[in-house]
Parts: C-alpha cells; sequence; structure tokens
C-alpha cells in the first residue's frame, strides 16, 4: 500500500476535523473512506478534511471524496475541504463538485466557517 494517513486533529459534538496525508489511490482510496465514515457513524456529522498534505489524488481518491460527502448529506451532515492541491481544486471546478463540496485555505478557516453557521460553512 502506499503511503496515507488520516489523522482526527479535532472532534468536537457532530465535528470531526482530520488531516489527510500522502497519496488517495486505488490503494488508499477504500482507507480513506472507511476512516472517514467511521468518524460519520461516531456521531461526527460534519467532517473538515485537511488536504493539505496529499502529494497524489487518482479518479479513485477522488470518487471517494464523493462518497464520503453523500453519506455525510444522509446524516443530514456536511463534507467541506481545506487546503486542497490544486490538482484536486481544478478537478473539483472541472467537474462542478466544487459548488457541493467548498473548499477553505486552511482548516482553521473551514473551523471559523463552520462556527459561524451553516450558511458561512459551506462559502
Amino acid at each position: 500500500m502506499t503511503d496515507f494517513r488520516l489523522t482526527a486533529q479535532h472532534t468536537d459534538g457532530d465535528l470531526a476535523v482530520a488531516h489527510v496525508a500522502g497519496e488517495l489511490d486505488i490503494d488508499t482510496a477504500p482507507h480513506l473512506r472507511a476512516q472517514a465514515l467511521a468518524l460519520i457513524e461516531h456521531g461526527h456529522r460534519h467532517l473538515i478534511l485537511d488536504l493539505g498534505a496529499v502529494t497524489f489524488c487518482d479518479s479513485s481518491g477522488f470518487n471517494a471524496l464523493v462518497g464520503i460527502f453523500r453519506c455525510a448529506k444522509a446524516v443530514g451532515g456536511t463534507l467541506v475541504l481545506a487546503a486542497v492541491p490544486d490538482r484536486l481544486e481544478r478537478l473539483l471546478d472541472l467537474t462542478g463538485l466544487s459548488a457541493l463540496l467548498p473548499a477553505h485555505p486552511t482548516a482553521a478557516h473551514a473551523l471559523v466557517a463552520h462556527t459561524r453557521g451553516p450558511d458561512t460553512a459551506t462559502a
């Protein structure tokens, strides 16, 4: 398996902030999805994924993000991205998914937006 880590850095009530590092590919995407869904299952229906240390993302990683978004939405939650690498940001824009997966420059910005309320969490 290629290098991959997901570390929950902040869990507060229904919110979790997780740092993702390494490559998101066919080998690691199932682990990303499983670990993120475990956070949701443990009551953290609002997720902020800090992708600043992601070095590569192929279609499997991209699809894992979409799956996590769908699962969070199914339980009334949200998925917000932070520090999205340029290539992934272009892919999100190109596919139109940037409208569904809001992104912030840092996890701290995303956390502030979340604490201000639902209208600003997706801005």
